[in-house]
């Protein structure tokens, strides 16, 4: 018998909420609803009490139009899934406050769900078979990590930023080419006509994977971040020649995608598994899917969700949450959101052991 699981995120800039079917141990998508906040452009970047302001205004009439797509009624829900962090505390409080008094009034199950652990459950709801075992790379504004996935649930943590987000790198850097707030597929967009090897940018921490030490698969973009910056400026040109914002957008993905590239595919070739998934924003980028395809061509299978179901979504959260129920866990009325809510089941692992 299908269940119906009410997926809520507001973690961040999006109202989101869905409808996911789970039966025979799969979920599916019933309804995605997803609003964008786009007072955020003006200032560059996320204000948190516009955003909480938002989603207080937004959430209801955006889980009525989950609830009509997937011809259904408050009552037909089996049970509620709401994201309880990561993310920005006020944003957070809406979906959870939101979602409890939803699960109180119907009398139905509610599981706070990490957001990080719906990116990783985002391509079941497109590829029925795809399951652990994989290493998995998610790439977000907030987030970059490599996890270990030997099964659902259980999460071994190789390596993470040491400082910024991938994310977080590509949007500062369209900052500074001018092109706006969110960055990310500006970036894509603009590095597609820049030169090759105009700039050639550091790859952080691409040397150390050759050791056998806690950063093998350790990340850090803020030296990069730098310089770019500096290149933006003139500081290393010397010459005051003007310079080619494609060129520099080019060089700076090619080298944050050369070291995402090279420890996802280091650590999956040291697993011996045969797959590995991507999930996150930075999942959107192309770019990045097609070099790590490439690299890990015979050896092992990448999966990556639609766009969609890459940003921050509620159909991934309803996903993850309804295979938690399914398992029977709950979580209390007392469910409090938290801004830095570590992923269930997560263990530190030694690279020197993957």
């Amino acid at each position: 018998m299908a269940r119906l699981v009410l997926g809520i995120e507001t973690s961040c800039d999006e109202t989101s909420a869905s409808v996911v079917r789970w039966e025979n141990g799969a979920p599916s998508l019933a309804s995605l609803i997803i609003l964008s906040q786009d007072v955020h452009r003006i200032f560059g970047g996320v204000v948190p009490e516009l955003a909480s302001r938002a989603h207080v205004q937004a959430i209801g009439s955006v889980v009525g139009q989950a609830l009509r797509e997937a011809d259904c009624r408050f009552d037909d829900l089996d049970g509620v899934a709401v994201t309880a962090g990561p993310g920005l505390v006020g944003a957070l409080l809406v979906g959870v406050m939101y979602g409890k008094t939803l699960a109180f009034s119907l009398d139905r199950p509610l599981i706070g769900v990490n957001h990080l652990e719906g990116h990783l459950f985002a391509p079941t709801l497109e590829d029925p078979e795809f399951e652990p075992p994989f290493v998995g790379l998610l790439v977000s504004g907030g987030h970059t990590m490599l996890l270990d996935v030997p099964q659902w649930g259980e999460y071994r943590l190789l390596g993470q930023t040491l400082d910024d987000a991938a994310g977080e790198a590509f949007d500062k850097v369209a900052n500074l080419l001018g092109l706006g707030y969110p960055g990310g597929a500006a970036i894509e967009r603009l590095a597609r006509e820049g030169q090759p090897g105009r700039f050639r940018f550091p790859s952080p921490m691409l040397q150390e994977l050759d050791r056998d030490g806690a950063n093998r698969y350790a990340f850090s973009f803020s030296g990069l971040k730098t310089a770019v910056l500096r290149t933006v400026r003139g500081d290393s040109s010397g010459n005051g020649s003007t310079i080619d914002p494609a060129d520099v957008a080019r060089g700076f993905q090619d080298a944050a995608i050369h070291v995402l590239v090279a420890k996802t595919a280091h650590a999956v070739e040291a697993s011996g598994y045969g797959r590995a998934m991507v999930g996150g924003g930075v999942a959107c980028n192309r770019a990045l899917v097609a070099h790590l395809r490439e690299r890990l061509a015979g050896r092992a299978q990448v999966s990556v969700a639609s766009p969609r179901l890459n940003t921050d979504n509620a159909a991934m959260i309803a996903a993850a949450g309804a295979w938690r129920l399914a398992r029977g866990e709950r979580s209390g009325l007392d469910l409090e959101p938290r801004d830095d809510l570590p992923l269930p089941g997560l263990t530190f692992h030694s690279p020197g052991l993957v």
